[in-house]
C-alpha cells in the first residue's frame, strides 16, 4: 500500500490544551486525574476523572463544540475536498442529560450527524463526512480508514476529529461496570485495579505525499501500515489470547511490508484494567516473542478518553518519534511478569525504528496503525 503522511497532528487533554503541553506533562510525569466535580459523585463509588476545567458550553451546545474547537485551533487551511471523519463513542452526550431532566427541549442537536453536519459547515468542506462509533478504538479505525481512503486513491486529503467527555452518563455506565478505580489508574502495574476516565480530542490531517506537496505541507510522521479486526468473544471483556488484538497488529505488518523486527515501541491501550493490560501483554509477547521493546501507556496521565484515545496517542507518538523520547507510564510501578523490562516509570530513549500504537474496545473491535518518521523525499 502507498504511504500516507500525517501533515498535522494536536490534542487537548487534561494535561493541557495543546500538544506541547500534553507532551511536557508525560515527560514530568504528571497525571490530570483528579476529583471530578462537573457533577455530584455521591451516588457513585469513584469520584475522580481527567476533566478539562474550564470547557465553556456557550449558548446551551454540547462541551464537546468547545473540546473540538480547542484542538482545530492550529489546524493549517484545509482543501475543500478534504474528507471529514469525526471518532466518538457518545458525541454530544451532555445535552441527551439535559433532555432527561427537562432543561433541554430539542434532541436533535445530541444526534451525532448533526455534530458532523455542524463541523463540515465551519471547515466549509463540500461534503459533511461521517462518523466512526467503534467503541474505545473509535480514533484508530477512523484513521484506518482515512488511509484506506487514501491509499485506494478515493480522497486525498482527510481530517480525523475525535473527541469524547467526561458525562454523567458515560461515568454512570463505567461504575456499573465495577471496573473505574478508586485511585488513578495505574497501567501494567501488578496491583492496578481498573480505569480512570478521561476526556479529551485531537486533529489528525492525512493527505497523499503528492497532494501535501502541492500544498505545500510536510510530513510531521508517515502512517505505514493500519489494521482493524474483532476478536467477537465478548461484549465487553477482550478475549484472554489476545487473538483480535494480534490480527490486527499483523493486517498493519503487512501493510507496511514489515517483519515484527520494524517495531521499536509501542504505545498500548493500556487502561489499567486486570483483562485488558494482561490481554495486550500476551499479544505482544506473541507478535514479538522475546524482545523487550519499550511500551507505554498515557492513561494514568490523561485518564481513559474513550473515542479519542487513538488520536491523542498517535499525536503523542509522532511527538515521540520526532524526539526519540518514550514517556514513562504515570502510575506504573511494579510490573506484571510479562511486563518485566518492557514498562517505565521515566523516560527512555527510543530505539530506531517505527511505532506501533494499539487500541483495543467493546464488542472485541482492535485496532493498529503503524508509524514512521516523516520522510519528504
Amino acid at each position: 500500500m502507498p504511504r500516507v503522511w500525517v501533515t498535522h497532528a494536536s490534542a487537548v487533554t487534561a494535561l493541557g490544551d495543546t500538544l506541547d503541553a500534553t507532551w511536557k506533562g508525560l515527560l514530568e510525569g504528571k497525571t490530570g486525574i483528579r476529583r471530578l466535580r462537573r457533577f455530584s459523585t455521591a451516588p457513585y463509588p469513584v469520584g475522580i476523572a481527567a476533566c478539562i476545567q474550564d470547557l465553556d458550553p456557550g449558548d446551551s451546545r454540547s462541551l464537546i463544540y468547545d473540546l473540538i474547537d480547542r484542538a482545530m485551533q492550529n489546524l493549517p487551511p484545509l482543501p475543500k475536498d478534504t474528507l471529514l471523519i469525526t471518532a466518538t463513542t457518545k458525541g454530544p452526550i451532555d445535552l441527551m442529560e439535559r433532555v432527561c431532566r427537562k432543561t433541554e427541549t430539542g434532541i436533535e442537536t445530541l444526534l451525532i450527524p448533526h455534530l458532523v453536519a455542524s463541523l463540515s459547515r465551519k471547515l466549509k468542506l463540500q461534503k459533511s463526512g461521517f462518523n466512526i462509533s467503534a467503541a474505545c478504538a473509535s480514533s484508530t479505525v477512523a484513521i484506518s480508514q482515512a488511509c484506506s481512503q487514501i491509499a485506494l486513491g478515493k480522497a486525498e486529503a482527510v481530517l480525523v476529529l475525535c473527541a469524547d467527555l467526561v458525562s454523567e452518563f458515560t461515568f454512570s455506565g463505567f461504575s456499573a461496570l465495577q471496573i473505574l478505580s478508586e485511585r488513578p489508574c495505574a497501567p501494567f502495574d501488578r496491583n492496578r485495579n481498573g480505569l480512570s476516565l478521561g476526556e479529551g480530542a485531537a486533529a489528525i490531517l492525512l493527505m497523499s505525499p503528492t497532494r501535501a506537496k502541492a500544498e505545500g505541507l510536510f510530513p510531521l510522521a508517515t502512517v505505514c501500515g493500519w489494521g482493524v479486526a474483532s476478536d467477537a468473544v465478548h461484549i465487553t471483556s477482550p478475549a484472554k489470547d489476545g487473538k483480535g488484538l494480534i490480527q490486527a497488529i499483523k493486517q498493519a505488518l503487512n501493510i507496511a511490508g514489515f517483519s515484527p523486527d520494524a517495531i521499536s515501541a509501542v504505545n498500548a491501550h493500556g487502561t489499567g484494567t486486570v483483562q485488558n493490560d494482561r490481554m495486550e501483554l500476551v499479544a505482544f509477547h506473541t507478535v514479538f516473542g522475546d524482545r523487550r521493546l519499550p511500551i507505554h501507556s498515557i492513561k494514568g496521565a490523561v485518564g481513559h478518553t474513550l473515542g479519542a484515545a487513538g488520536g491523542i496517542e498517535i499525536a503523542v507518538s509522532i511527538r515521540a518519534l520526532q524526539e526519540k523520547v518514550i514517556p514513562p507510564t504515570t502510575g506504573f510501578a511494579d510490573p506484571e511478569p510479562l511486563g518485566k523490562g518492557c514498562i517505565f516509570s521515566e523516560p527512555v530513549m527510543m530505539p530506531p525504528g517505527y511505532v506501533l500504537t494499539t487500541n483495543s474496545g467493546f464488542g472485541g473491535v482492535n485496532a493498529a496503525i503503524i508509524l514512521g518518521k516523516g520522510n519528504a523525499s
